[in-house]
């Protein structure tokens, strides 16, 4: 990567954070407004990055001097938004004294505070600290000095806050920092070695390049232009900026960060304070399948951060009428996880019902009672139709929004393919075919057993044995392919670190249990919240009964899962520190060490998916400080690694310039695009010799200068013209005309 390349891809990052300042909540009271700020950010620069693509792409523009001007303009207006911003606050400011305020026994300057705030309150950075006695607590100003949201004074709260954490809370942040650290590290050693981004992840970035523009093309794998290309938007902003791939792994490393600060300030909304949040994160931060899809390419950790910040912008709709911004995030949301996953819409759309019924609950609430004998006897009060037509209103401009974001898209599936979920194929492999209560329950049992899959082999198999048994007894084949993906057979261990598939039997259970005391028993939990929190707790059991009873069993299935296990941590979180709260003598002693005790092992678990995970892991054999590049590309399948190399260089070697593809819908499709790059960085001109999109033939193999395969050898032969000579090995075979 070029120093140029550097400094491009450093601009989308300072013009988040620039937009932080900008966009963070000036409302009284509202709920760690920091956090808030990131979310508004980051939901706008995430909608701006796919319009970016969608316009330029239609414009056959998608070229590095145009993705460039298109970030420059949005540093400018995001520097232009937080100065403003700063500059009235300033103003503003001036009204209040920077006062001193003791964070517990340290004094901390927070700039922000009115002069009659007294000393020894706790200040939150925007909202009160709920985790502070309440005769502490101080609702701040609405509108705080430039001092207070300046680097110093968040560092100064920051270390004062430090200071007076408790042991556990240090080792708690201590703990998660870490974690986030070490995955940053792996995430910028790492080469892209994700099994799907090598088959049409990555070579779809590549397609675009090569194009200029969004145009499907013929293809043998149809995941390359049929499934939601969200995140791979966000990568191609990365490709054309850098040059290259070194820098992909950081987009799911984010999107972790996301959804850490999101579970977190969803802990806050449901009442409680400092302790829980860091239990949620700290719970959330060492779940395996975070950890190591957070040095990915993989798409599921960008999906659970659209859907995380969808479900805290909610939470904020349940006390109060919601503003225009929050309605535009909301629509942005939206958008962002229908263009990136379509199964997260499974946990929006009840997330997006919860939202409409606080508002009209609260459009009932605002219009007076009836005065005269009507209240004398206890009239109801009446709907406001204002009220009512704000909330309409509000909910067409969501869908509105997100159609903007994805409608381009979904047009072009539907225009290609006739349909806006995409061909028969793609609409009948993952969702279920059956919908009868037998079925739906048995494919929630087999999801279960995988996701809460465990070492202990004789546990899985006598779980499994049960659920098959009891399968049958209903009347329900266990491998009906009309509930079970593909060819793939039921049950499959899911316990090893791997990014793919690893089970989450310690998260998973910690966020049931917290689930169902939310459910049956809120007060204990959140006293104060427990009807906001009983709300979120069955959305979230929803989404979980909607995904069992809309996609199919598969091996691979708990990362399909990341986003209801990112909304239910917070809920695991809450119990916890109610655990550690609520219980007094040997009851608490007992509780506590069985909480510290969870929390130990689930901690383990966190450090040995990054030490030995799958496919990044940093000792052992493919350790990213002892492995090349290339070969980390290959750590699935290494033999490979060498047949790819031999079969690039011979074409190259032959002087071919049109080289065409054979290959199957699992190969890999990505190594050929690296390797047979033009001398001057440009991409290699790549033409598929077969197409499953009945609109777009693929090139005659006549046509082309060389031919290059993957998989299967027979398949590979029966494109090869008559006269030319095969070469293979194992996976990977090349074939050249007669005096090449």
């Amino acid at each position: 990567m070029s120093a140029a390349g550097s400094l491009l891809a450093a601009v989308p990052a300072a013009a988040l954070l620039l937009l932080t300042v900008a966009v963070r909540p000036r409302e009284v009271g509202a709920v760690a407004p920091l956090r808030l700020g990131v979310v508004r950010a980051v939901l706008l620069g995430g909608a701006y990055a796919v319009l970016v693509v969608e316009v330029l792409g239609a414009s056959h523009a998608l070229t590095r001097q145009a993705f460039a001007v298109a970030w420059l303009l949005f540093l400018a207006a995001a520097a232009t938004a937080a100065g403003l911003r700063w500059r009235r606050e300033a103003g503003l400011g001036q009204q209040f004294a920077a006062t001193s305020v003791t964070v517990g026994n340290a004094p901390v300057t927070v700039g922000a505070v009115p002069r009659q705030v007294p000393v020894g309150a706790v200040v939150s950075g925007g909202g009160p600290d709920v985790s502070a006695p309440a005769a502490e607590r101080v609702e701040p100003d609405p509108a705080p000095a430039r001092a207070g949201w300046g680097p110093a004074s968040l560092l100064a709260v920051a270390v004062g806050t430090w200071r007076t954490a408790r042991p556990g809370e240090r080792l708690l942040a201590g703990t998660i920092g870490g974690l986030v650290l070490v995955e940053l590290l792996v995430a910028l050693l790492a080469e892209p070695n994700n099994f799907d981004s090598q088959t049409y992840h990555l070579p779809k970035v590549e397609h675009w390049v090569a194009q200029g523009d969004l145009d499907f093309w013929p293809t043998a794998i149809h995941r390359q232009v049929t499934i939601p290309p969200g995140a791979e938007y966000l990568l191609l902003h990365l490709r054309l900026l850098t040059g290259g791939d070194q820098l992909y792994n950081l987009v799911q490393w984010a999107a972790g960060v996301v959804c850490l600060l999101v579970a977190a300030r969803i802990t806050a909304q449901l009442g409680d304070g400092r302790r829980a949040q860091l239990l949620t994160a700290f719970v959330l931060a060492t779940t395996p399948m975070v950890a190591l899809q957070a040095t990915s390419t993989q798409t599921d950790l960008i999906c659970a951060a659209w859907v995380a910040c969808a479900a805290t912008l909610v939470l904020d709709g349940l006390r109060r009428r919601t503003g225009w911004g929050t309605l535009l995030g909301l629509g942005a949301a939206t958008g962002l996880t229908a263009v990136t996953k379509t199964s997260g819409l499974i946990a929006v759309g009840p997330l997006l019902v919860l939202w409409g019924l606080a508002q009209l609950r609260l459009a009932r609430a605002d219009q007076p009672a009836p005065a005269g004998p009507a209240a004398a006897g206890g009239g109801r009060r009446s709907w406001s139709v204002g009220g009512l037509a704000r909330t309409v209103g509000g909910s067409v401009l969501i869908l509105v929004v997100a159609a903007v974001v994805v409608g381009p898209f979904l047009a072009r599936v539907t225009a290609e393919f006739g349909h806006p979920l995409g061909p028969p194929r793609l609409r009948e492999s993952i969702p279920m075919e059956r919908h009868d209560p037998a079925s739906i329950v048995v494919n929630a049992l087999r999801i279960g057993h995988t996701a809460f899959d465990t070492p202990l082999a004789p546990l899985r198999r006598a779980g499994a044995e049960v659920i098959i048994s009891g399968a049958e007894a209903v009347g329900v084949d266990p491998q009906d392919r009309a509930i079970t993906f593909g060819r793939e057979l039921f049950p499959e261990p899911a316990w090893y670190p791997d990014e793919d598939r690893v089970a989450f039997p310690l998260t998973g259970a910690l966020a049931v249990i917290g689930a169902v005391i939310a459910l049956a028993r809120p007060r204990r939990i959140a006293p104060e919240r427990a009807g906001s929190l009983r709300a979120y707790a069955a959305v979230v059991l929803t989404a979980a009964l909607l995904h069992t009873a809309m996609i199919k069993w598969q091996p691979w299935g708990n990362r399909l899962l990341l986003y209801a296990v990112v909304l239910a941590v917070p809920l695991a979180g809450l119990w916890l520190d109610a655990l550690l709260r609520d219980r007094a003598g040997g009851r608490r002693s007992v509780a506590t060490v069985a909480a510290v005790t969870v929390l130990a092992t689930s901690a383990l678990a966190g450090v040995l998916a990054l030490s030995y995970g799958f496919p990044r892991r940093l000792v052992g054999a493919g350790s990213v400080f002892t492995t090349s590049d290339w070969d980390t590309r290959f750590l699935r399948r290494p033999q490979w690694a060498d047949e790819f190399r031999w079969a690039a260089t011979a074409v190259q070697d032959s002087g071919a310039r049109r080289i065409g593809l054979a290959q199957q819908n699992d190969n890999w499709e990505y190594p050929w695009w690296l390797l047979l790059r033009q001398p001057d960085g440009g991409s290699p001109d790549l033409v598929a010799l077969q197409s499953v999109l009945p609109e777009r033939p693929p090139a005659e193999p006549s046509s082309v200068d060389a031919i290059v395969c993957t998989g299967n050898k027979a398949a590979c032969a029966k494109l090869v013209p008559a006269g030319w000579r095969l070469e293979f090995r194992g996976y990977v075979g090349y074939a050249l005309p007669p005096g090449r």
